[in-house]
């Protein structure tokens, strides 16, 4: 058995926080949790005020369920692309990803999913794919290309589902387009979250889309009609739906700071902080592919060359913290946005998440400013 005890920390979990706390890891998962100097001998013992500093935070590691790449590789480019990404955000605090695949032909997209799929074998913190395309709106096509995008025939869809053979966690898809509703069935059916994004639905569409089983809005107020008073739009219907979980990036472009808190005002424990990082994430600005769409990052924000729409981000999990908090959202709150939140919108709360016993040993060390010192996955200290 090894066992790692990490002490002296403020510990945030599931909306709780709780001072000069303690926690023990014994063969990858939680075993224990305490306060003050009530812990026992382990294999490795971490003082988390001296790593960090006396206001030291411990939480849950963070997950992403909605992002495309990082450190110049982009998760549409295969395996050894997405292992680079994936150490870039690791490092950063995302110890568990949903890998998101951007609008391709579908023959393109089924071999992408069943490699992934593979992949998901030899890599646990890969838990499967997010096809963020092809069953898009193109009125409201953002970084996809307009060409390849097409409406839901069920055979698509269910060969999609099928090259993933259960690893397809997430599927946005325009409920308007037709069979839009019978392909959120098809998807919620087969054990993915149906997600609603890129689209043009309007309030009552959008309802009818939860109604139908879908569970996510993909990155709210992006690729989506906007608030009006008398037109309340898909982020309001999703609001209003306690089955609903609304994906926020935080990083004061896609959402300006006021939008980012409001965010959280309207749905309590209902937020995903999501990257929906590109290639460009950790790297430099410059000229990149995201799929078939040409890219320009500038001042760390990506346009595409075609229409300058947002093309994604070039966001980590902590910055997505730090800006949330700077918006005005409870510590606490923020960190559950990239732990539980997520994890449970995909069924995955019962494994990880949170820093309970019996959970996965995934975890994240921050200083006051809330920058990552350490990262452990699986109760193993990441490099």
């Amino acid at each position: 058995m090894t066992a790692t005890v990490i002490h002296s920390a403020r510990l945030i979990s599931h909306g709780l926080e709780t001072d000069d706390a303690w926690i023990r890891f014994e063969d990858g998962v939680v075993a224990d949790s305490g306060t003050g100097a009530s812990w026992t001998a382990a294999d490795e013992v971490v003082d988390a005020s001296e790593v960090a500093g006396p206001d030291a935070v411990l939480t849950p590691g963070f997950v992403d369920i909605h992002g495309h790449g990082g450190a110049g590789a982009s998760y549409d480019d295969g395996v050894e692309a997405i292992r680079t990404a994936r150490a870039l955000h690791r490092a950063h605090g995302t110890t568990r990803a949903v890998i998101s695949l951007v609008t391709a032909s579908v023959d393109d997209l089924a071999r992408r999913v069943a490699e992934i799929a593979e992949l998901t074998e030899s890599d646990a913190e890969i838990l499967g794919s997010h096809l963020e395309g092809p069953f898009l709106d193109p009125g409201h096509q953002g970084a996809h290309e307009p060409t390849l995008l097409r409406a839901p025939a069920t055979e698509d869809v269910r060969r999609l589902l099928d090259a993933g053979r259960g690893t397809v966690r997430q599927v946005t898809i325009a409920p308007e387009l037709p069979g839009g509703i019978e392909a959120i069935r098809l998807i919620v059916a087969a054990g993915a979250a149906a997600a609603v994004g890129h689209t043009d639905a309007d309030a009552e569409i959008a309802a009818t889309a939860f109604d139908a089983g879908a569970t996510i809005l993909t990155h709210a107020f992006n690729a989506m009609r906007g608030i009006h008073h008398r037109a309340p739009g898909p982020v309001l219907a999703a609001a209003a739906d306690p089955r609903v979980v609304l994906e926020a990036i935080a990083d004061n472009v896609h959402l300006d700071p006021h939008v980012i808190k409001l965010v959280f005002d309207m749905a309590p424990d209902r937020v995903a902080l999501v990257t929906d990082a590109m290639a460009a994430a950790g790297s430099e600005d410059g000229r990149y592919d995201l799929g078939a769409v040409k890219v320009t990052v500038a001042d760390g924000i990506a346009r595409t060359d075609a229409t300058g729409s947002i093309a994604g981000s070039t966001l980590t999990q902590d910055v997505a913290l730090q800006r949330a908090v700077q918006a005005g959202v409870p510590l606490a709150a923020a960190v559950r946005a990239l732990t539980d939140t997520p994890a449970s919108v995909i069924g995955e709360s019962a494994r990880f998440g949170r820093l309970e016993r019996g959970r996965l040993a995934d975890a994240v060390l921050l200083d006051a400013r809330l920058q990552v010192r350490h990262v452990w996955v699986g109760g193993r200290r990441a490099a």
